[in-house]
């Protein structure tokens, strides 16, 4: 065998996604469970503004989806990761998951008894948003704890493709359903695939290992409350380069993301039916196909600098797809925004686990919730309004210019974030028998 073949692995290794993290039994009971009721969430998420379209026939009412969903997210999930910080994140995670297939049985009640209430619907979506704002920053910040630190990038990459996955098949699906059935048969049928799948993520949380908090450097008993999320955001403040890859990533999310757009777009542009379907999911077939071939992120050192060029690129091709008046393009640049966006998100996430301590965690993970999902959802409003006030193409176009720009000023005016790289580990970090990634390995909690 010569050099060159014996090459050819190694190389196909460097950049295929790792799937190390999948050795410790912990995550990866959480990471199958997850990804099942992530793949029933996409249904409602293509289901509802689909069916506020359907009542409303305006973009304005599907972008007030957004609004619905970010106030609660803005009040809880900040809460939430005070909470993750104070009490066992296994039972934060199950209470969540618990609260949030209440509400997806509420949008199936609704669908079922034709109840055709947009107040209902946001009421609906506000509720989910809570269970979501209490479970997300618990659900992100058992990664460092259940993996070792030299594999939380991986775990991160992980996670990130098999959502996109979901966000590929899901919408998919969704379009065949609704393609095939009236909207009194489709949108029951969708909400309840999602009720039905949620209840994986519901196992996934009971079957976790106790996860209690760690102390506070000084010993002092960690309180629930606005102190606590305080304290978490005067570390934030005092870590400028958390500060500014939150700030990029909401740049990227509010002015860039043309997801309230889809089924206007989809209905006057392609005849409606599967072309929402394909919309909603092209831009998860970007990070899919980027997650797969993501070995190399977890080997980046300039992280700072990747994000900000990700950012740009995210911005710079949604814009393109809104310039584009063939449903194939429009899926293609969407997929290279998509791309962008798995790196973007990988490298941010795994820029908080690292840089914060595991005290901060559950609290810097409530931010990035309010961001992360709060972001998108500010989106759908401003693209909604913009749609209304000027068109679809001015806001679908105008907010990716304008995203792409801001992202430069942000990484000029601020070089900390450019310039940041991640601090050197060993490969032994984390690796230690009392460690609890260790311990997630031999399976401890069922």
């Amino acid at each position: 065998m010569t050099s060159t073949d014996t090459d050819r692995p190694r190389e196909r290794r460097r950049w295929a996604i790792d799937l190390r993290p999948l050795r410790v039994v912990a995550y990866r009971r959480l990471w199958l469970g997850n990804g099942i009721a992530m793949f029933g969430f996409q249904f409602t998420a293509v289901a509802v503004p689909v069916e506020m379209y359907a009542l409303t026939q305006d973009s304005l009412w599907v972008g007030l989806l957004g609004i619905a969903a970010f106030v609660p997210l803005l009040v809880f999930g900040l809460w939430g990761g005070a909470v993750a910080d104070a009490i066992d994140r296994r039972l934060v995670l199950t209470a969540g998951s618990v609260l949030l297939w209440v509400s997806v049985a509420g949008l199936l009640a609704q669908a079922l008894l034709g109840v055709g209430s947009p107040v209902l619907l946001l009421g609906l979506v506000a509720l989910s948003s809570v269970a979501y704002a209490i479970s997300g920053p618990a659900r992100s910040a058992l990664v460092a704890r259940l993996v070792p630190a030299e594999l939380v990038p991986a775990a991160t990459t992980l996670n990130f493709t098999t959502a996109m996955a979901t966000s590929v098949l899901g919408p998919l699906a969704a379009g065949l359903i609704l393609a095939t059935w009236h909207l009194d048969v489709a949108l029951p049928i969708a909400y309840a695939v999602d009720a039905v799948l949620l209840v994986a993520l519901v196992w996934a949380a009971l079957r976790l290992p106790a996860m209690p908090p760690e102390p506070d450097p000084d010993g002092t008993p960690r309180q629930v409350g606005l102190r606590s999320v305080v304290d978490g955001f005067r570390y934030l403040l005092a870590s400028r380069v958390l500060m500014l890859s939150f700030g990029i990533d909401l740049i990227a999310m509010v002015f860039a993301f043309p997801r309230a757009l889809f089924p206007e777009v989809a209905a006057e542009r392609f005849g409606g039916g599967a072309a929402v379907g394909w919309l909603y999911s092209s831009i998860a077939i970007g990070s899919l196909l980027a997650g797969l071939v993501s070995g190399w992120i977890g080997r980046v050192r300039r992280q700072g600098l990747v994000l900000v060029l990700a950012v740009v690129g995210w911005g710079l091709a949604v814009a393109l797809a809104g310039l584009a008046r063939q449903l194939w393009l429009v899926i293609a640049l969407l997929v290279l925004a998509g791309a962008a966006d798995l790196i973007s998100s990988v490298v941010r996430q795994s820029i908080l686990l690292i840089y914060a301590p595991d005290r901060m965690r559950g609290r810097l993970q409530g931010v990035n919730t309010v961001v992360v999902a709060g972001g998108p959802r500010l989106g759908d409003l401003r693209a909604g309004a913009m749609a209304t006030g000027f068109g679809s193409g001015v806001a679908w176009v105008g907010g990716g210019l304008v995203a792409a720009g801001l992202a430069v000023v942000l990484a000029v005016a601020f070089p900390a974030l450019r310039r940041y790289r991640p601090p050197v580990t060993s490969n032994t970090e984390g690796a230690s028998e009392d460690h609890p990634a260790r311990r997630a390995q031999s399976g401890s909690g069922g």
